[in-house]
């Protein structure tokens, strides 16, 4: 089926996610060139001033907003134009996050993929896929320098996240981990992704879907990365997902604007610089749909039986593929030994990156230090 895409015609500056002196400062380049057979519509992704305040001494909503990297998200203004109130604050950040981007038309549904590179790179293709409750925005910078050594690099926003189609559940979408593998097939038909690639996955419930799907499609993989995710039957649940499967609180929990952003400080040791934080909180400011989507993915999820079959599904006798375990050392959530388990298991096919200095995210803790590992392994 033909792919409808929009795509981002100017470059953006971005901040490392720590203040550290002596540390670089980002500057990306455009995306490469796109696929010819493809209409595309030129989309601004402007980088705005974050215009942040101090928190007034009186705020309802501090519960959410003490974080210094979320402050402004919900507050209540005297006067509704001025800064930090949610319509005003959705104008300003609405074109933020969507480098590299195009929506994407696959069988029912759209969804929102970077893209870096050519089909003509070098190296191969790489395809990053991200988990819960973020988006593929935290592949940005890795992308971006993967594709000047020579990669082709794609990085959807699974459904229900980031900027892709958010359906309501029991209207051709269900958030099931059958239906995502389905869905993901179509996609990857509609990108011309050529088999083998490289597979690089993070996180939790989609990221787990991931590497469930790798399983399921061994013989279309070369290698892959495994970035912090929960892959043996002792990796522990975040509290997040534990309050999801409480009902009625999970309803609540859901929606919060800022949970995508409090989720990344949680298990990391940073805190992200407003700008990046906005991106992460723009899908769940400006609707109720990644919210909801998120709270039935994780009820739908059972997390023992999906990590029990990614421990299983991995050892040597079932799986010959090379694997490479990159693991910020600092994940408040999945601690190394996680993955010094799972290398123990499978000594022959894993080889065990950690990356100092990062947590449950490396890829936007330490992108260089993700780009160095990818780079010498694949």
């Amino acid at each position: 089926m033909a792919a409808i895409s929009l795509t981002s015609s100017s470059s953006s500056s971005f901040l490392h996610s720590r203040t550290i002196p002596g540390r670089p400062v980002y500057s990306i380049p455009p995306a490469g060139a796109r696929i010819s057979t493809r209409r595309t519509v030129s989309c601004n992704a402007e980088k705005e001033s974050s215009g942040k305040k101090d928190a007034p001494a009186f705020n309802p909503f501090g519960f959410v907003t003490d974080n210094p990297s979320s402050r402004s998200a919900i507050q209540l203004q005297e006067s509704p134009a001025e800064d930090g109130n949610v319509g005003q604050m959705l104008y300003r950040i609405e074109d933020k996050g969507k480098e590299y981007g195009s929506y994407i038309r696959s069988g029912k549904f759209v969804w929102f993929v970077r893209e870096t590179g050519s089909a003509k790179s070098r190296r191969g293709t790489i395809v990053f896929l991200h988990g819960a409750p973020t988006q593929s925005f935290s592949f940005r910078v890795v992308m971006s320098q993967l594709s000047d050594a020579g990669f082709h690099c794609f990085a959807p926003d699974w459904i229900g996240f980031g900027f892709s189609d958010k359906p309501q559940p029991g209207y051709g979408f269900n958030y099931t981990e059958k239906e995502y593998h389905e869905e993901l097939d179509k996609l990857f038909d509609v990108l011309s992704i050529k088999s083998p690639f490289y597979l690089v996955v993070q996180g939790f419930l989609v990221g787990s879907f991931g590497l469930t799907w790798a399983l399921k499609n061994s013989s279309r993989i070369s290698k892959l990365v495994i970035l912090n995710s929960p892959i043996t039957t002792t990796s522990p649940t975040p509290g997040l997902f534990q309050k999801l499967r409480i009902p009625l609180f999970g309803e609540f929990t859901c929606q919060n604007a800022v949970l995508a952003e409090r989720f990344i400080e949680g298990g990391s040791p940073y805190v992200l610089k407003s700008e990046k934080a906005d991106v992460y909180r723009l899908p769940y400011l400006s609707s109720g749909g990644p919210g909801f989507a998120l709270l039935e993915a994780a009820k739908k999820a059972n997390f023992g039986d999906i990590t029990s079959r990614i421990a299983s599904g991995f050892r040597p006798e079932s799986w010959d593929k090379p694997i490479l375990l990159g693991w910020g050392v600092a994940d408040k959530y999945l601690p190394p030994s996680i993955a010094e388990e799972f290398q123990k298991k499978n000594p022959d096919n894993v080889k065990l990156k950690l990356i100092e200095g990062a947590g449950h995210m490396p890829q936007e803790d330490w992108p260089e230090k993700v780009v160095d590992a990818l780079r010498m392994f694949l």
